[in-house]
């Protein structure tokens, strides 16, 4: 598909969108995608992989983009972008779990066991596709890039709202209903609203 629809009305499906790795082929399109305030609040997809100082401090001056950068041009996993025809419309940040000390850390989202898996901490939709299912999409082509890489599992921490309409920085976690709609399934819940899901894919 070369060019856009821009027909809000339309939903996108797995089909539709091309997934590939974060590079230094795909940078420039990740900066294009994220905008002048890396995505939220000059995040830049790091909040999950940085301390809570590190992470205040790195939204000065692109510190939070040059560290993401450096992860990227070290050749580590962080995540994929999601392709409609040219244009980058989404990102799901995608790594060993022991890349995110974040979640390492956490409380609520502890080991459940000592599977190898790769975490998906956060989905970030460009504000135009959003309400079309794009969630739904990268997530079955987050499923399909897995399956080639042979990483048998993939494990999330999305928001099960308790309210109509959410703030969107309660979003970047993913909804809940999108996941189950990809195939993911519920593996912890200690906290009610913010279960750990997985999906196993067999490799």
């Amino acid at each position: 598909m070369s060019e856009v629809n821009n027909n809000a009305d339309e939903n996108i499906f797995p089909d539709e969108l091309r997934v590939e790795p974060l590079s230094r082929k795909t940078w420039t399109d990740f900066e294009n995608l994220f905008g002048e305030r890396g995505a939220c609040g000059h995040c830049w997809c790091m909040s999950f992989r940085l301390s809570k100082k590190e992470f205040e401090e790195g939204k000065l001056y692109d510190g939070n983009k040059d560290a993401m950068k450096k992860l990227v041009w070290e050749g580590k996993p962080s995540g994929l972008l999601g392709f409609y025809g040219k244009k980058p419309i989404a990102w799901c940040a995608f790594a060993p779990r022991e890349y995110f000390p974040k979640i390492e850390r956490s409380r609520i989202h502890k080991r459940i066991d000592e599977q190898p898996v790769w975490s998906i901490p956060c989905i970030f939709i460009d504000r135009r596709f959003r309400r079309r299912q794009v969630s739904q999409a990268m997530l079955k082509g987050v499923i399909s890039y897995a399956r080639e890489k042979q990483i048998a599992v993939l494990e999330a921490y999305p928001a099960i709202p308790t309210t109509e309409r959410l703030p969107d920085a309660f979003l970047w976690v993913g909804l809940y209903k999108s996941f189950q709609r990809a195939g993911f399934e519920i593996a912890d819940r200690r906290s009610p609203n913010r279960p750990m899901v997985r999906y196993y894919t067999g490799k």
